[in-house]
């Protein structure tokens, strides 16, 4: 996010919705998408999307953190640099969303508006994720935040890119328990019976050993 800034090539679309904001209210920045990302948790009401442990932190560090992160990188000097800064942003933040959704710990708000709806609309995670940013874009732009070249390329490639990472970061869920050995084919009954075949019974008769019919016991 704070890359996105420095690149001052444009807002992503929810930082336009943010700044737009900012500007019609005292809070600042930080404090706004934090405030943002509190309210856009009522509309995981209707689509049933459950918290957890990343949503909360999510709300928590997210404000903090893009204050404490604006003061670090440099504004970039040069076109060259303005479009190093807007690609690495998007691509971190597509790689940093599919990280800690794939977690299974809770998306954040925002992400959690897109999985929710994705999992009740059964559309694919790239659409979800485009109409959410464009719709947010539409608003950000009507309350006065900052658009450019770089706002259409996040609001276009975010939603792609989070459902390439997405996979190659989900965490597997714990596998159901192993069924228990039938004795089928391979397995241990049929290990038993063939080993109990192999060779001649312990304690046998010397004929029985030689494979020779046993003569019969005298009257």
């Amino acid at each position: 996010m704070a890359l996105m800034l420095r690149a001052g090539l444009g807002l992503d679309p929810w930082d336009v919705f943010h700044q737009g904001l900012q500007e019609r209210t005292p809070l600042s920045f930080g404090m706004v998408t934090a405030v943002v990302g509190a309210a856009v948790l009522l509309l995981w009401c209707p689509l049933q999307q459950p918290p957890g442990l990343g949503t909360v932190s999510n709300v928590v560090v997210i404000g903090f953190s893009v204050a404490a992160s604006l003061r670090v990188p440099p504004g970039a000097e040069g076109l060259a640099w303005q479009v190093v800064f807007m690609l690495a942003s998007v691509v971190l933040n597509a790689v940093a969303g599919g990280a800690y959704i794939g977690a299974r710990l809770g998306p954040g708000p925002r992400d959690g508006l897109m999985t929710g709806l994705v999992h009740r609309t059964g559309r694919s995670v790239r659409l979800v994720r485009t109409c959410i940013e464009v719709t947010v874009l539409a608003v950000g732009l009507v309350l006065g935040g900052s658009v450019g070249v770089g706002t259409v390329v996040y609001a276009l490639g975010i939603g792609p890119l989070v459902q390439i990472f997405l996979p190659l970061f989900t965490v597997p869920e714990r596998d159901a328990a192993r069924p228990v050995d039938d004795g089928g084919p391979g397995g241990s009954a049929g290990s038993a019976g063939s080993s109990g075949s192999s060779g001649p019974v312990e304690g046998a008769s010397p004929a029985a050993r030689r494979g020779e019919p046993e003569a019969a016991a005298p009257a």
